[in-house]
């Protein structure tokens, strides 16, 4: 039996209005208490265990630092982001065309069995997108690579030919 989804009470629609479509970004104003910043910062736990690859249209592309597991992160560059939802429409819809191109990627050049693409942020709250390359032999299989096992850096040569080849294939200049 499917549930009803429960409306939000009216004094809640009235407050989020347009937000609520996605038609304008959230601002400070929509979540009060919590600090917003002005200019794009990379979380610092983001920036400890990914490299970067380069910059799409919107958002950053990283290499998750654990060579067991081809895994891409992409963080849009606007502050102060948590949800999908803090997206306006039109940005929301270039994520996802990101996301997209990094999936496709990431399928040409790994030929995964399945692609997981997530976006939870429960540990790391700044909005990020994951797209991960999963194999039947991996060690996490079936279950999600979080948390299993022990990371594997990749070794500087391996990463220097990995980000190469993911800035080839995704036609970004070398990050700077």
């Amino acid at each position: 039996m499917r549930r009803r989804a429960r409306s939000p009470p009216a004094e809640v629609w009235g407050k989020i209005g347009a937000s609520s479509c996605g038609d304008a970004p959230m601002s400070e104003a929509d979540r009060p208490g919590m600090p917003f910043p002005t200019a794009f910062e990379l979380d610092p736990r983001l920036v400890a265990d990914t490299h970067r690859i380069g910059d799409l249209a919107l958002s950053r592309v990283l290499l998750f630092d654990d060579a067991r597991f081809p895994w891409l992160v992409l963080v849009p560059r606007l502050p102060g982001l948590r949800d999908l939802i803090d997206l306006a429409r039109d940005d929301q819809h270039r994520l996802l065309d990101e996301v997209n191109r990094c999936a496709h990627v990431l399928h040409a050049l790994d030929r995964p069995h399945k692609l997981n693409i997530a976006a939870l942020g429960n540990v790391v709250a700044q909005l990020h997108v994951h797209v991960i390359a999963r194999y039947p032999h991996d060690a996490a299989w079936p279950r999600p690579v979080w948390n299993v096992g022990e990371r594997r850096p990749f070794a500087a040569p391996a990463l220097q030919e990995r980000l190469a080849a993911l800035r080839t294939a995704l036609r970004l200049e070398a990050a700077g």
